[in-house]
């Protein structure tokens, strides 16, 4: 993939490109802790629009786990994910199927010359598997992402796009030509602390509580046209 000038769209994954799923998660931190998956209970308020550690240590200590526990758990979470994302990929196929007009979206805005990444919590070797599934070709740059195996503060993410594609492509990466789109409030806050542009879809939060959050623009899906016309003005505005 060579670079290109329309501008870098990066796109968080669940609840974005396909819907969340939290069985992945609850497999990998009953098996890592030793724990029945009915005991694995996730915090009401710190799940989604988090990286996948954070999400761990919270939801170990919030299932009874001790803290020094849950976080030396960590290094074997990745390990366990890994292998509970492998053997599900047949699952993943069927209960996490893309929203419609993903798939258009990416290969329309590749055709028209933007680079195309993500911006996700999840480990990378999640991240990977999932958007395989989604089959969207060569549209998503993945060795420019940034994943929460990079930092387990998702608001470090940013740094890492624009480091990968500072060195991938020769450039600097322009703030104002990167647009984010995710569908949650902090994935307007993660782009909005690096200068980014932020455009969220009405997946699960209502189009009232993300505009309450400040974004660029709210859809209510993934419609082609749509997307286009709203990122190419986003970028066109510098």
């Amino acid at each position: 993939m060579e670079h290109q000038d329309a501008g870098l769209v990066v796109w968080d994954v669940d609840g974005t490109l396909m819907p969340a799923d939290l069985r992945w998660l609850r497999r990998s931190i009953a098996r890592t802790y030793g724990i029945d998956e009915a005991q694995v209970t996730f915090p009401e308020k710190k799940v989604h629009g988090y990286t996948d550690e954070s999400i761990v240590i919270d939801t170990a200590i919030a299932s009874g786990v001790p803290a020094s526990d849950a976080e030396a758990g960590v290094p074997r979470f990745h390990q366990v994910l890994a292998e509970v994302m492998e053997t599900g990929r047949g699952e993943l196929a069927r209960v996490q199927p893309p929203y419609p007009g993903v798939a258009d979206s990416v290969a329309e805005l590749h055709r028209i010359g933007f680079v195309q990444t993500v911006l996700t919590g999840n480990l990378r070797v999640a991240a990977e598997i999932k958007i395989q599934s989604l089959n969207l070709g060569d549209g998503l740059d993945l060795e420019i992402g940034g994943y929460g195996s990079d930092a387990r503060d998702r608001f470090q993410l940013p740094e890492f796009v624009a480091r990968r594609y500072r060195n991938k492509y020769g450039a600097v990466l322009s703030p104002n030509q990167t647009v984010v789109i995710g569908d949650a409030p902090n994935d307007i806050a993660c782009a909005r602390s690096a200068g980014f542009r932020a455009v969220v879809v009405a997946h699960r939060a209502s189009r009232e509580e993300l505009l309450s959050c400040g974004p660029d623009a709210v859809l209510d899906s993934l419609d082609p046209a749509l997307v286009i016309a709203t990122l190419t003005s986003l970028v066109q505005q510098g």
